[in-house]
């Protein structure tokens, strides 16, 4: 191994590495918009929107770790999720913000999946760049 860091860095890593990260948010999409839709009856949609974005950046973790930023770790795998998640809470506020100002707006069935969608955007770039720089950052030089 050597230590020029994530794989496919160096070599047209970032756009790679961007698509990927695109991959996981939809695959995270995908989770947030169906927990929370399964929890809501419950938890109505602000409480269950808490635990879908738990249960999305989850999924966006395991998939970023095997494939987007994937390194060799000797880290713990515990200390890893939790500075993900942590990570992720930048991302997480613009995204509820966005979120609840679109549930305010739009009514009817979809409104929530929706503010799930833009909410997700906007907080793409925030996510990016802290997972790329504080959680799966080049453990070599850059």
């Amino acid at each position: 191994m050597n230590d020029a860091g994530p794989r496919g860095a160096e070599s047209g890593g970032g756009a790679r590495r961007l698509a990927l990260f695109a991959v996981a948010g939809v695959l995270g999409l995908i989770v947030d918009v169906g927990v929370l839709y399964l929890l809501a009856p419950w938890l109505g949609w602000y409480a269950a929107r808490v635990l879908s974005f738990l249960a999305a950046a989850t999924a966006t973790w395991a998939f970023n770790r095997r494939f987007t930023f994937a390194v060799d770790r000797s880290a713990s795998l515990w200390r890893e999720y939790l500075s993900y998640v942590l990570a992720m809470l930048g991302g997480a506020a613009v995204n509820y913000a966005v979120y609840v100002l679109t549930l305010r707006s739009i009514e009817g069935p979809w409104a929530a999946a929706l503010g799930v969608a833009l909410g997700s955007l906007c907080g793409m770039v925030v996510n990016y760049l802290s997972a790329r720089h504080l959680v799966f950052r080049s453990r070599g030089p850059r």
